[in-house]
């Protein structure tokens, strides 16, 4: 069986994947940036995501003893939001679980590496493919700084419901492409095992927590 991006011992994503995430605080040096905090910089449109700035990166407990870090990179999709109807925006977000970096190479090889004697693989296997979250609905709050957005999340054949904490980030003109760009950061968690991938469950926690940060530029 395929080990998509079940985000096992790491597992995104999401993919989230990505969706409309996290107005922090203002920065200190937020006059000398080209991105603000300020919703009114948002322009109705499509969006598409700039694979090169944006990540999911995942926790996952190890035997107990302390959290373990990966990331997922190179994202690919698309945002349709217009400030009017902010409730409406829709998100479309897929990421390659091949694209996993952890700090252990060995680690990294075991998440990719095929089932022996063509066996089920421990994690995502060689081919694990994408991992891709569809929103179906998106509550907004927090003077439309933050939003609920709720969703599907696809991958090793099989889809759940996955709803991601956001938070806008900021807005404007990249200085160096001129694309109009809006940033988002959010939080999910999942159970790895909803989505087939159960090696060394509950030593390794079923429990995974994703963070997304995602750069979206105006197509």
């Amino acid at each position: 069986m395929r080990k998509s991006i079940a985000l096992s011992s790491l597992v995104l994503a999401t993919v989230a994947v990505a969706s409309v995430p996290a107005i922090a605080d203002n920065h200190s040096d937020g006059a000398q940036q080209a991105g603000a905090m300020d919703v009114s910089r948002v322009t109705a449109g499509t969006y598409a995501t700039d694979p090169g700035h944006s990540l999911v990166a995942f926790s996952v407990n190890h035997f107990g003893f302390n959290d373990y870090y990966g990331t997922f990179g190179d994202a690919e999709g698309t945002l349709t939001i217009d400030p009017a109807n902010p409730s409406a925006a829709q998100v479309d977000v897929s990421v390659p679980i091949a694209s996993v970096a952890v700090p252990s190479e060995g680690l990294r090889e075991h998440l990719l590496r095929p089932g022996s004697d063509g066996g089920d693989p421990d994690f995502f296997g060689a081919d694990p493919g994408m991992a891709r979250f569809q929103s179906t609905g998106v509550t907004v709050y927090g003077g439309g700084t933050k939003a609920i957005i709720s969703g599907q999340l696809s991958m090793n054949g099989r889809t759940n419901p996955v709803t991601i904490e956001a938070k806008f980030t900021g807005a404007g003109a990249n200085p160096m492409s001129e694309a109009e760009t809006i940033g988002f950061e959010g939080t999910t968690e999942i159970m790895r095992s909803d989505y087939g991938v159960d090696y060394a469950v509950p030593m390794v926690s079923d429990k995974v927590k994703l963070m997304i940060s995602v750069a979206f530029e105006k197509q």
